[in-house]
């Protein structure tokens, strides 16, 4: 409150953001009062870290290194191992005593850029030139994602969970398109349509619409009689020639899936 008062003359902007602070939280079903931090998830926490962490991005252009900051996530860039541990502990040291804020142990870390994740992404080499990539944790919870959308026991319409896709795709690629990720997008894309297959499969439950739905996208009577028996499991039936040639790309596409490899080009 106090760094806010020195910029900001109206007292009722300040009353309204310490009541903010005050007004505590839910535990158990039972009030209680907050005495330090900020409401978490709110709009309010990120701008207050922006407000407490501009003393420290003014600190860091004082000792004159390099560094990115957004709201409480901080990377510094020094040129040693060494380096990075003396850095390490003395705005650690900064951040503590000076700030009264406490430095999370836990992800702070002196490592390699490319080991590093910062806001999801990350960096390689190739050539002598740094780029920018996905982070691989960035990775797995997008597929979790549309693994979670892809479940077999989804009571949901194929064009309502195809609807549901392109708007967590669209949101995905919106964000990371500043990378390199043009073959993790071939790739998941591939696992995806595998995934739809699976589904399609386990809609068409009994033996009858199985025959009559591959009878209907092009399977010859007798081959999909063969497949409509099958005791195979559903996610390696998903991979076989027969729904592979069947539910196309083409096939996809034209229900309205969007796949990563198209947004991203046209990103």
């Amino acid at each position: 409150m106090y760094l806010l008062a020195k910029r900001i003359s109206d007292k009722r902007i300040l009353k309204l953001i310490r009541a903010y602070l005050e007004s505590g939280v839910m535990l158990g079903g039972l009030a209680r009062p907050t005495r330090e931090g900020t409401p978490q998830g709110g709009p309010l926490s990120p701008l207050l870290s922006n407000v407490m962490l501009h003393e420290l991005d003014k600190e860091l252009e004082r000792r004159g290194h390099r560094f990115c900051r957004y709201a409480d996530d901080c990377n510094i860039y020094v040129k040693s191992m060494k380096s990075g541990r003396r850095v390490m502990d003395s705005v650690s040291q900064f951040i503590e005593k000076r700030l009264k804020l406490k430095v999370n142990r836990d992800k702070s870390a002196v490592d390699y850029p490319t080991n590093r994740k910062f806001l999801g992404f990350s960096f390689y080499s190739i050539k002598g030139v740094t780029r920018i990539r996905v982070h691989p944790k960035s990775l797995k919870r997008l597929k979790a994602k549309l693994k979670e959308l892809t479940g077999r026991s989804i009571g949901i319409s194929m064009e309502a969970r195809v609807t549901k896709l392109n708007q967590t795709i669209q949101g995905w690629v919106n964000y990371y398109k500043l990378a390199d990720m043009h073959k993790h997008c071939q790739k998941t894309d591939e696992w995806l349509r595998r995934r739809l297959r699976m589904c399609y499969w386990k809609q068409w439950k009994k033996i009858g619409a199985r025959l009559d739905n591959l009878v209907r996208l092009g399977v010859p009577r007798s081959k999909a009689w063969e497949f409509a028996n099958t005791r195979k499991g559903y996610w390696h039936i998903a991979n076989s020639y027969i729904l592979a040639t069947s539910l196309t790309n083409d096939y996809f596409r034209k229900l309205g899936l969007a796949g990563l490899s198209e947004v991203y080009s046209k990103s």
